[in-house]
């Protein structure tokens, strides 16, 4: 009998240890951070996914992420451009403060020439981040500069694999794929192919690749995101994983060409669309999905000229390198942790990321210069609207329109790639155009004589911007060919 009495004894202290140490565990791994994907698209449109409109091209998983998580609706990207847009992201700051906005269209963006790249002075998600713990990749298109004191190693990241400017740069024999040129009739006739252009591909600090396969790119920017998981799953995490697709020329692997009934544009969609499902998946396996925030976005809008291998804006107007709604806002889907679904019609940009991240993983703020972005903490976990009330349009570095709540200002409107033909020319208004976008998101109807005061206050918006506003140097007008020619291959660009 005391026999029985002692082994229940054993028994029942160490279920008590065995639970105690479950506990402990259990609190530590409560006490873990949140871990962050940021997934970063290019020249995607606001009605390329389903979830968002589009009729045709099949996009389940991200469609799932903005059913579960937020959706949100009017989401701006803070330039209608690449390289500004990603310096906006990854700074939190608008592009013209830290000299990362060309003063003219033709060094709008950074080039294989290009002279200089995002600043040493500037601070990272990456970097504070890192900071605080977390271990930290780059993965994609990088676009800030392909030097390499200007690559992602340099400014904050641990792990970078990628190509360091757009994928129709370091073209091959001078073949452009602009509409109307001889090489673009022949890339819409046949499958395109990745030798018309001298891409390289680079691990860390170093070429790999060149040129760089581009039928496989997408497919190996999502598996670097899986191993990257895999690798630090005890540890903290981001990803900055910027798909450098479905900018042009476009590629799909065999596994997704021809498969879209929206055409090849579909079928690049589509595989973003699965990659992004297998880094969900590999969430789960490690039990990381509850402690993991995913924010799916795009730079910019769509690169219409293109036409068929161009995205669509949706209801919006015009599309990249416009002042117009087409051109920078942008899909925003935020999934994971405990981000209250639903859908979110409030303001929001990339350039509140930023903040968003750091407080999330209670990471100390930048406190020792201007930030642009506003933390939108409060409103995914469902407890205010967000802060957000204006967003600035520039190109160049100039401010063409200002939208504050509601109400959208155009002082000044121009089009761009001179499509339709003949809509390139510069317009400053002697009186602007207003539109109300929660009434008129297609800036059809303007209704700036009715509305005089609201002029008058985003005109003081704009004069309160610009009084506290020190603009640093140009930095993607300088470049290596005085001639202004990207790849040294005797034609200007």
């Amino acid at each position: 009998m005391k026999t029985l009495i002692f082994k229940n004894l054993i028994i029942f202290l160490l279920i008590l240890f065995f639970k105690s140490c479950s506990d402990n565990v259990t609190a530590v791994k409560s006490n873990k951070k949140m871990n962050f994907i940021v997934v970063f698209v290019d020249d995607m449109g606001y009605g390329d996914l389903g979830s968002f409109g589009h009729p045709t091209i099949n996009t389940p998983n991200l469609d799932k992420m903005a059913y579960e998580g937020q959706k949100w609706t009017q989401f701006y990207s803070a330039s209608s451009v690449c390289t500004p847009s990603r310096a906006g992201l990854l700074t939190g700051r608008l592009p013209i403060r830290n000299g990362m906005i060309g003063a003219k269209d033709c060094c709008r963006v950074l080039f294989p020439d290009s002279k200089y790249g995002l600043p040493d002075s500037e601070i990272t998600i990456a970097e504070k981040l890192k900071e605080n713990g977390y271990k930290t990749a780059a993965i994609g298109k990088w676009h800030l500069g392909h030097k390499k004191e200007y690559l992602p190693l340099q400014h904050g990241f641990d792990y970078y694999f990628g190509i360091p400017y757009s994928n129709d740069m370091d073209k091959i024999n001078g073949e452009t794929c602009c509409p109307g040129s001889q090489y673009w009739q022949k890339y819409k006739a046949k499958k395109p192919e990745s030798t018309n252009y001298n891409v390289p591909l680079i691990e860390n600090n170093e070429i790999i690749e060149r040129p760089v396969d581009q039928t496989t790119i997408t497919k190996r920017f999502s598996n670097k995101a899986i191993e990257f998981i895999k690798k630090n799953k005890e540890d903290n995490f981001f990803i900055y994983l910027a798909h450098n697709l479905p900018h042009t020329p476009l590629y799909a692997s065999d596994e997704f060409l021809g498969k879209s009934k929206r055409g090849l544009y579909g079928d690049v969609i589509e595989e973003i669309d699965y990659g992004v499902g297998l880094i969900i998946e590999e969430l789960k396996k490690h039990k990381l999905d509850k402690n993991t925030i995913i924010v799916f976005t795009s730079d910019n809008g769509p690169w219409l000229p293109f036409e068929s291998h161009s995205g669509s804006a949706g209801l919006l107007r015009n599309g990249k390198a416009t002042s117009w709604e087409g051109g920078q806002r942008v899909p925003g889907i935020f999934w994971g942790g405990d981000i209250k679904p639903g859908i979110i019609s409030d303001l929001g940009s990339t350039m509140d990321i930023f903040p968003t991240l750091l407080e999330m993983s209670n990471t100390s703020l930048v406190s020792d210069r201007t930030m642009d972005g506003i933390s939108l903490k409060n409103t995914l976990l469902g407890k205010e609207p967000s802060k957000r009330e204006t967003v600035f349009y520039y190109r160049q570095r100039e401010i063409y329109a200002v939208r504050n709540l509601e109400y959208k200002a155009h002082f000044i409107t121009q089009g761009a790639y001179n499509y339709p033909k003949g809509s390139d020319k510069k317009i400053v208004l002697d009186k602007p155009l207003l539109y109300n976008l929660n009434i008129d998101p297609s800036e059809k109807y303007n209704i700036a004589d009715k509305y005089p005061e609201v002029i008058e206050k985003i005109n003081k918006i704009v004069e309160g911007h610009n009084k506290n506003l020190d603009k640093p140097k140009d930095l993607l007008e300088e470049r290596e060919f005085s001639n202004l020619d990207a790849d040294g291959d005797g034609i200007p660009d």
